[in-house]
């Protein structure tokens, strides 16, 4: 077992992409879909009320089949010969900085746009259904195709600047659909929250491109990746930090996470799109398509892999505490963004290893935010666990295909889950063992808190108003769920023969492993002893026990410190908002006492030298008389004085 971050041997490859031809000239056709039906909505506005949800729905669909159509395409090609670059248009040219916006399609961006257009397409279908009775759900269609439209963009950006237009692109939307219940103060509350803290982010993604152009002269990636090794170690550093920073923004990583839980407030498809294909992926991808920068930075990579290691145990510690479905959830994305942004952290030998996990959380996390969904469509809108119980009879489809979710998660023996979060714990033990077993750890606190999401929902005794009546949700509903849990159960089948890791190579690299000093068998088998413990400790304390139906207020430290979200809040509140409400208070009191005094003064000054001057302008020829004899006396004595 070694203990260093810095991969033997890795090798980053060059971007170096052939010209469209055939299929991939459609490239285009699948970015521009979804935009064509968010403009259409928003300028059609209430015309399009009645077929606004199907063509929202449908052109997603459409972009999925043709992002089926060149990945069926890609994979017709040779291995070396699958990077394809679409140019559109010049965006813009300043001297001799030039901006193309071209489409880069290859082994990357192909998997994201499956995951994009393919989730996102089911998670549409699910919204018809779901948001059937709300007054706005046209316009919520055009923020969703909106969402995809950006996330399409930011995945398929050749360059850094086309990549931030995407980026932003995303924050817009989401803080559209976080604040779409805007008559709620909470959910505006949220919203401008998420749009805060992202354009933290936001500055250290930006001052990194501006510091990648003022290095390499272009923002380019074929540029940036043939170039890289000639960058310094420091600048590629500061490159790699502050893309880092970006990616905490985006992804919800400490300590930028806070935002996360409370984008709860926007409608759950909207949570589902934003923790399963869209946003939140965004910072991973990031990392991952910057490869040929952090594989040569072994610091930056240092702080990718403590981000991600702190935050996939903040994450799951959160989700112990939480009663509200949809934020145990959260947390839980919190916590398994972790292990995919430490993967990343992990060099050549982690990329693949975060892909893998990260398309196979966006199919388990999609399905149970959507079976969230439906646990409240069938119980009025109630988010609290402590609320419901022994929904399982009542909700049957929602039951089993959310229990492929819960499985699929803990790492179930078998389960998609099991394979894409093993191969990470493996490799972080290989790399680090203290990485490793915060690693291993973090599996065994999902098993705790994932087991107690299931026991108090569909479990027990009932516990919901005796006018609630839980009922199972309609086919546009069940369908998708149905669709998610098999793709939860057969997520796996991407690593037969490691084909992922295959896949991946030409794009993030290869690299000659050493190995580790314990068996792949052995490290799966500790790792589902602890998750089992895991599993047994939520029987313990939550199975086995009657559930109140309000949370009790003497509870251990632990359990206050979790329910407070490790103080976040709090910690942002001190060493942020108040040092910065203290610091613009000083900045305008210097305004107004030094800046504005100085200025006022100047012209008080020159105002009273004015009135005084003026008053020898009184309109009497003795006056000026009396003036002309004092100045005559006074060139006369110094005349006088120059003689002598």
């Amino acid at each position: 077992m070694t203990n260093t971050f810095v991969p033997l041997h890795a090798v980053a490859p060059i971007v170096d992409p052939s010209a469209a031809t055939g299929a991939f000239s459609l490239l285009w056709l699948i970015l521009a879909l979804p935009a064509f039906g968010a403009v259409v909505l928003l300028i059609g506005g209430r015309r399009t009320d009645r077929f606004g949800h199907l063509l929202g729905t449908g052109t997603v669909a459409v972009s999925f089949v043709l992002s089926v159509v060149v990945f069926v395409a890609l994979i017709g090609r040779d291995a070396g010969d699958r990077q394809v670059q679409q140019h559109l248009w010049t965006w813009f040219t300043a001297g001799k900085y030039h901006v193309e916006l071209n489409l880069l399609y290859d082994q990357l961006s192909a998997l994201f746009l499956l995951l994009i257009t393919g989730v996102g397409g089911i998670i549409h279908l699910y919204s018809v259904g779901y948001m059937a009775h709300d007054p706005r759900r046209r316009r919520f269609f055009a923020y969703l195709n909106l969402f995809v439209a950006s996330m399409l963009l930011l995945v398929l950006a050749s360059d850094y600047v086309a990549l931030f237009l995407g980026w932003e692109g995303v924050g817009l939307a989401s803080y559209l659909l976080i604040g779409f219940w805007q008559h709620k103060h909470s959910a505006a509350f949220a919203a401008k929250k998420a749009f805060v803290v992202n354009r933290v982010g936001d500055i250290g993604l930006s001052l990194g491109i501006a510091l990648i152009f003022a290095t390499f002269g272009s923002s380019s990636f074929s540029v940036v990746s043939a170039h890289a090794h000639n960058a310094s170690a420091g600048t590629l550093t500061a490159i790699g930090l502050l893309l880092l920073l970006g990616a905490c923004g985006k992804s919800a990583q400490f300590p930028l996470q806070s935002w996360l839980l409370d984008a709860m407030e926007g409608p759950t498809p909207v949570s589902a799109l934003i923790h399963a294909a869209t946003m939140v992926t965004a910072g991973v991808y990031l990392i991952t398509r910057s490869n040929f920068i952090f594989s040569i930075t072994a610091d930056a990579r240092t702080g990718v892999i403590l981000v991600g290691t702190i935050t996939l145990l903040m994450g799951a510690i959160i989700g112990c505490a939480k009663d509200d479905i949809k934020k145990v959830l959260a947390g839980s994305t919190m916590s398994q963004i972790g292990y995919m942004i430490l993967a990343s952290g992990l060099g050549v030998a982690g990329y693949a290893f975060a892909i893998f996990h990260l398309l196979t959380h966006g199919f388990f996390k999609a399905n149970m935010f959507l079976g969230a969904g439906s646990v409240m469509h069938g119980t009025e809108d109630d988010v609290d666990m402590r609320h419901y119980g022994a929904l399982r009879k009542a909700m049957p489809v929602t039951f089993l295909t959310f229990a492929m979710g819960y499985l699929a998660i803990i790492g179930f023996p078998g389960f998609s889950g099991f394979w894409s979060k093993d191969k990470i714990i493996e490799t972080a033990l290989d790399q680090n063992w203290i990485v490793g077993l915060c690693a291993l750890l973090g599996a065994g606190v999902t098993g705790f808190y994932m087991t107690r999401l299931m026991l108090m929902t569909f479990f027990g005794e009932k516990r919901w108003e005796p006018d609630v009546h839980p009922h199972e949700s309609p086919k546009v509903m069940t369908i998708p769920l149905i669709v998610l849990a098999a793709l939860s159960v057969l997520g796996g089948a991407l690593l037969i023969n490691d084909w992922i890791v295959t896949w991946l190579a030409p794009v993030v690299g290869t690299e000659s492993h050493v190995g580790t000093s314990l068996s792949p068998w052995v490290l799966s088998l500790l790792a589902v002893v602890v998750v089992a413990s895991g599993v047994l400790a939520a029987w313990y304390f939550v199975g086995r026990r009657e559930v109140p139906r309000v949370a009790p207020l003497k509870v251990s430290v632990l359990t206050r410190i979790a329910r407070a979200e490790l103080y976040g809040d709090a910690a942002n509140e001190e060493l942020v908002v108040k040092p910065g409400y203290q610091l613009v208070r000083g900045l305008t009191a210097f305004d107004r006492g030094v800046v504005d005094g100085a200025a006022m003064g100047s012209t008080a000054s020159f105002g009273g030298l004015s009135a005084r001057g003026r008053l020898v302008q009184n309109g009497y020829v003795r006056s000026y008389a009396l003036s002309l004899l004092a100045g005559a006396a006074l060139v006369l004595v110094a005349l006088m004085v120059v003689n002598l």
